[in-house]
């Protein structure tokens, strides 16, 4: 079965950096699950699973536009220190997760004093051209629940 929209598509990924570093991977672990058509992924990965079948590993390059979007100049923001998630002394340089009105958003600490710290809040690999390597596992048509709420259920996917 071929990917299109509202088939649930699982699949392992490699990301690397233009080096060829690895910098993160699911191999190894549970596949990654989402709906394809539904703005579920980035719109780079989700144009190149588009037509693959289970079992097809491919790599594509993608830049920065078409994954985690170019860098923007003076996107900083102050927030309390007990915001921050990932660590427990901050340095600047390090990344933080941050709780935000629309989900959980990776940031990078510029300076941090004792209550305060002044955050980048671009993605940290904003403005890069990055390698996925990339796997199909399986592919399957959505359920219309799954389609109702915008997103795959199951190993994954969302649970509710």
């Amino acid at each position: 079965m071929q990917i299109t929209d509202n088939t649930v598509v699982q699949f392992n990924y490699t990301l690397k950096d233009e080096h060829g570093e690895v910098l993160e991977s699911n191999v190894g672990r549970s596949p990654l699950a989402y709906l394809h058509g539904h703005n579920n992924m980035m719109p780079g990965v989700e144009k190149a699973l588009l037509g693959k079948e289970a079992g097809e590993p491919f790599s594509v390059t993608l830049p920065a536009a078409e994954t985690y979007g170019e860098r923007k100049d003076g996107l900083t923001q102050r927030v309390p220190v007990k915001h921050l998630s990932g660590a427990t002394r901050w340095q600047p340089g390090m990344t933080a997760v941050v709780h935000t009105d629309q989900g959980q958003r990776q940031v990078t600490i510029l300076k941090v004093g004792k209550f305060m710290a002044e955050v980048d809040l671009n993605h940290p690999l904003a403005g890069r051209t990055l390698t996925f390597e990339l796997e199909v596992v399986s592919v399957r048509p959505a359920t219309e629940e799954e389609i109702a709420h915008g997103h795959a259920h199951g190993e994954g996917g969302h649970h509710h």
